[in-house]
């Protein structure tokens, strides 16, 4: 493989599998539509680094909607690509909530579009990003991808799982080799502002409150970018069709996050607590056997050393994060 489109290169965890792809020497065709889901000047940050990458002559970039087949297929036709990693996407399970059509959209028509891209172009390795939500409020711990994935909570995990079904179909119907990788809980430096370790470096560093849901004991399997990146491009391998979990499988409560946070900061949290919400699950977990077996992929990175790295990286940026609006 020489040639790789990537989805979503200006989202968190496109971005950094963008850098190493390029660091390994691949060409990347980056697209992203640049959308207002959270603070698009994080995206135009995110942007800048790919653009400015010692290996920027091997970066092509289209703002293009995934979602709008013409647009893309026009853009697209002209190249040669060995590879599909699709990780555009609208995220966010409570916004899905209040407008799932969007989510429909990207999520589903999206990556119908550009599994039919591969079917005409005869792209044979498709790579799409799912998700842990995906689990509903599955009390079996950890979460196995044989388990049962028919109980989604939200609009967002429901249009992921249809996402999943469609890339069977075109597996089934024109061999394409697919890889769908379940993301659990993505934090890092550069990371989405509307997730907790984002909202809650900043804040604790502003001397700003911190809005917990529930009482802090819900615990999430937070895996740090660099290893969800290294994970999604061995997802390039040939395995046929398979389903795998990118996962720390190491679950930390939230208030354990805060006191890590706190203790790198030497600040002291000012906490609101409020109500569980509905689409919350309480725990989160990866089983990541079938992982291994499959791609040859561990996760390397302590949720301490994460949180440590990715602290770091607000502290260096500190003026520009107070300036986004989360």
């Amino acid at each position: 493989m020489k040639t790789i489109l990537v989805t979503g290169c200006c989202g968190f965890i496109g971005h950094r599998v963008s850098q190493l792809l390029l660091e390994q020497d691949f060409s990347v065709i980056g697209m992203d539509d640049m959308n207002d889901y959270y603070d698009s000047r994080l995206k135009q940050w995110r942007l800048k680094q790919l653009s400015e990458n010692q290996k920027s002559s091997n970066f092509i970039f289209y703002k293009k909607d995934i979602a709008d087949f013409k647009s893309i297929d026009d853009s697209l036709s002209k190249h040669k690509i060995d590879a599909i990693i699709n990780l555009a996407a609208r995220a966010g399970v409570r916004a899905s909530l209040d407008d799932p059509w969007i989510y429909l959209d990207t999520n589903v028509k999206g990556t119908l579009n550009l599994l039919e891209l591969s079917k005409k172009l005869n792209i044979k390795k498709f790579v799409f990003a799912s998700t842990s939500s995906i689990y509903g409020d599955n009390t079996n711990l950890p979460f196995d991808v044989f388990d049962n994935t028919d109980s989604c909570l939200t609009p967002y995990s429901a249009t992921k799982k249809a996402g999943e079904v469609l890339c069977y179909s075109y597996h089934y119907l024109y061999g394409i080799d697919v890889t769908i990788p379940r993301y659990f809980t993505v934090y890092g430096p550069a990371g989405r502002p509307d997730m907790s370790i984002f909202k809650f470096i900043k804040n604790i560093d502003l001397g700003k409150p911190i809005n917990l849901y529930g009482d802090g004991t819900q615990r999430r399997d937070f895996t740090f970018i660099e290893d969800i990146a290294k994970g999604t491009i061995k997802c390039l391998n040939n395995i046929g069709f398979g389903i795998i979990n990118l996962g720390n499988d190491r679950p930390v409560e939230l208030n354990y996050i805060i006191q890590i946070i706190e203790k790198i900061l030497g600040k002291k949290a000012k906490i609101e607590f409020s109500p569980r919400h509905p689409a919350d699950v309480r725990d989160t977990w990866a089983d990541i056997s079938h992982t291994i077996e499959v791609i040859d992929w561990k996760p390397l990175t302590s949720i301490e050393e994460g949180i440590e790295i990715t602290a770091k990286w607000h502290i260096e940026n500190r003026d520009f994060i107070s300036t986004l609006i989360s």
